[in-house]
């Protein structure tokens, strides 16, 4: 049996503009005096933001830990697949404004791309580079709370629908002739900003008016839109018309593979990916938009979204099942003195308590667990977990094997 021990760990906070104020400040028991968003807490071993990890009285970064025992701590189908690195990037989101409209590339696209901006000189941190590394980024998200978002191309009949019934977009039915999903999106993308000012103006002065929209249409959305950038007309406001819009409540999730176009609206939630910041961007931001690579790598299929509800496993446990190699999310849920016991993952997990109060056991080691704690937890690695709250509810990122 394993000997290794599970280590304590601590995530690294984003505080990128579109976060909330008050979940991840309370998840992790900390002020927020400042008052600064806190958007994004990661889980992982990305340059951009590392997990440390307590070891024998020591703090040290993540990717520190496992270079100086790759095999004993990923287990060795990590490293066949993977090489000695920790897969995924595991994350605690809490959507206050919308976030862009994105889609992120293929693992081969990935490569070239990075490659190519390498030899072109430009630095990893500069804003206008598209790859920050060379890795694809497929994630799956489980909502927290009530979670809105916009994800993949609605049907031809929707579209075209949208076109006829919102005045404003009849003149872009010239561009709907073929069915063509590509063709009108961009246009749309495409066109001078005069064009867009003029489709858009008059919708933001007829949203204005109207104060009682409800979160299920999209006007709703196009609305807080114009409402976050009010000094320009931002043609992103398309996308979520031509979009489908999609409510989640607590513990439903949904995968987006790569070139599935798509934008948090609302909510907080869990999301698992493959170690990567690859994002390109189509508009809803201020950040580095690059028209031509999205509709590069963008799918101009529609899409039905398929909502996960999760697997059930087990009494205390389910899955939410993805075709992605690289991460494997599991949600455990425990009453007051029940117990969930894992005989051991082959791979490296990492740990978070999201509600509640428990105990886990590893080896001889028993550590009190409040929200917000997070473990990692080497590979073959048995433990035990016992509730000491009416309910406490946890999530295990790990390899599928």
């Amino acid at each position: 049996m394993s000997k290794n021990k599970i280590m304590r760990m601590q995530g690294a906070i984003q505080h990128y503009a579109w976060g909330g104020f008050e979940f991840i400040p309370n998840l992790l028991n900390i002020e927020n005096n400042k008052a600064q968003p806190f958007a994004e807490l990661w889980m992982g071993t990305h340059p951009r933001g590392e997990a440390r990890v307590n070891k024998d009285h020591q703090n040290m970064p993540l990717s520190e830990l496992i270079k100086n025992n790759p095999i004993t701590l990923l287990g060795e189908s990590v490293i066949e697949k993977f090489g000695e690195q920790l897969p995924f990037l595991f994350k605690v989101l809490d959507v206050n404004k919308m976030l862009s409209i994105q889609a992120h590339p293929t693992k081969a696209a990935a490569e070239i791309g990075f490659k190519k901006e390498n030899e072109a000189g430009i630095p990893l941190d500069a804003q206008h580079r598209n790859y920050k590394d060379d890795n694809h980024k497929p994630e799956i998200m489980v909502a927290l709370s009530e979670f809105w978002l916009l994800h993949g191309f609605q049907s031809i009949e929707a579209i075209e629908n949208i076109l006829l019934s919102i005045p404003e977009f009849n003149p872009l039915l010239k561009h709907f002739e073929q069915k063509n999903i590509r063709q009108v999106y961009q246009a749309v993308m495409e066109m001078p900003q005069e064009e867009v000012d003029k489709i858009l103006k008059p919708l933001k002065k007829r949203l204005t008016a109207n104060n009682k929209l409800s979160k299920s249409n999209p006007d709703y959305w196009a609305a807080q839109a114009f409402e976050t950038y009010p000094t320009r007309c931002d043609r992103g406001v398309f996308s979520i018309y031509f979009f489908n819009l999609v409510q989640l409540k607590k513990g439903e999730g949904i995968f987006q593979a790569a070139g599935i176009p798509h934008a948090y609206l609302e909510g907080v939630n869990m999301e698992l990916m493959a170690n990567s910041d690859n994002v390109f961007r189509g508009g809803l931001t201020p950040k580095h938009i690059d028209v031509p690579e999205l509709l590069e790598h963008l799918v101009f299929e529609p899409v039905i979204p398929t909502i996960l509800k999760g697997k059930v496993i087990s009494k205390t446990e389910k899955t939410y099942p993805t075709p992605s190699p690289d991460f494997q999310l599991n949600q455990i849920t425990i009453s007051q003195n029940q117990r969930h016991e894992s005989t051991g993952h082959p791979t490296a997990s990492v740990l978070i308590l999201i509600e509640g109060h428990a105990t886990i056991e590893s080896n001889l080691l028993l550590f009190m667990m409040q929200k917000g704690n997070i473990f990692f937890i080497p590979a073959n690695t048995p433990f035990t977990l016992k509730g000491l709250s009416e309910q406490s509810n946890l999530f295990l990122a790990s390899i599928p094997i």
